[in-house]
């Protein structure tokens, strides 16, 4: 198993260093020529082309940003501060972490309550489950002001309008993933259960909630990425202060590009750590019922 699990992880490697090859040589290129006219417009006078090729590299508010430039500013903005300060890129970062920690955890909790409540319920399976669809049709962007100037009013600001919004966006691959695991399991099985005189909460620990692991996990790394996605969004229209939404509207308000792109990698390096943290858990949960890898 250890052999199997080290050559899927050398395809894995194998596979995400091929892809990031691929888009390093066709970024460097479109920078090049998005960056031309800017580059031509600063360059003095005789400047040789090879010159103005180099300055397409080394602009202070490019139109596309190099990618070794986002790596410095990245770096810079993670080293160059204390941690505790707005002008490090990390003190940001853990203030949308905690706001996307804190929806994931409602849309948890509401997503398998949810599901729970729609597979033991039938009224609830008919009347709840296409409310549930049509919630996903409302933009994320036209109910975030909405949800915060309601909570505003009524006293309630700071983390909690953000973690509803984050919630809202995330609950919903959690509730339909949990409803098709929960409903996995052959009938006769169930059957057998029923033989057995089990319960509907024995049927529900020993049968429904294991076979619905299968289902849960994946549908958690979507939801923990939306969840990010709906911080980032909650910030927006707060005006906040501190957060990687709003690190993104302070670079576009005063045009500064190479802040954007290195908030921008960072939520999506801090949505690839999410991600591991639920495979990790996924892994956890296998050994423990002794399942492989």
């Amino acid at each position: 198993m250890a052999a199997g699990g080290d050559r899927r992880g050398r395809r894995r490697a194998l596979a995400i260093t091929v892809v990031l090859v691929a888009v390093i040589a066709v970024w460097y290129p479109a920078a090049v020529w998005l960056n031309y006219g800017q580059a031509v417009a600063f360059a003095d006078e005789g400047e040789s082309r090879a010159a103005i090729l180099a300055d397409t590299m080394a602009l202070d508010r490019p139109l596309l940003p190099a990618p070794h430039q986002i790596a410095v500013e990245l770096f810079g903005s993670v080293t160059a501060y204390p941690i505790g300060s707005p002008k490090n890129l990390l003190y940001h970062t853990l203030v949308t972490a905690e706001e996307a920690l804190a929806g994931f955890a409602v849309a948890l909790l509401l997503g398998i309550g949810l599901a729970v409540g729609i597979v033991h319920v039938r009224v609830l399976d008919r009347s709840l489950m296409p409310w549930l669809i049509a919630s996903q049709t409302v933009p994320v962007l036209a109910i975030a002001p909405m949800v915060v100037v309601v909570l505003g009013n009524i006293g309630l600001t700071g983390l909690l309008p953000k973690a509803l919004i984050a919630g809202y966006l995330s609950f919903f691959p959690v509730a339909i993933g949990m409803v098709k695991g929960l409903r996995s399991p052959d009938p006769m099985q169930r059957d057998l259960m029923r033989t057995y005189s089990a319960s509907g909460a024995q049927v529900l620990a020993k049968l429904r909630w294991p076979a619905s692991l299968s289902f849960l996990f994946p549908s958690l790394k979507v939801a923990a990425s939306l969840a990010l996605v709906g911080a980032i969004v909650a910030e927006l229209p707060t005006g906040a202060q501190a957060g990687l939404g709003a690190r993104l509207l302070a670079g576009s308000y005063y045009g500064q590009t190479l802040q954007i792109w290195a908030a921008l990698f960072m939520a999506a390096l801090l949505a690839l750590l999410a991600t591991g943290l639920v495979d990790a858990a996924q892994a956890a949960t296998l050994r423990r019922r002794g399942g492989k890898l």
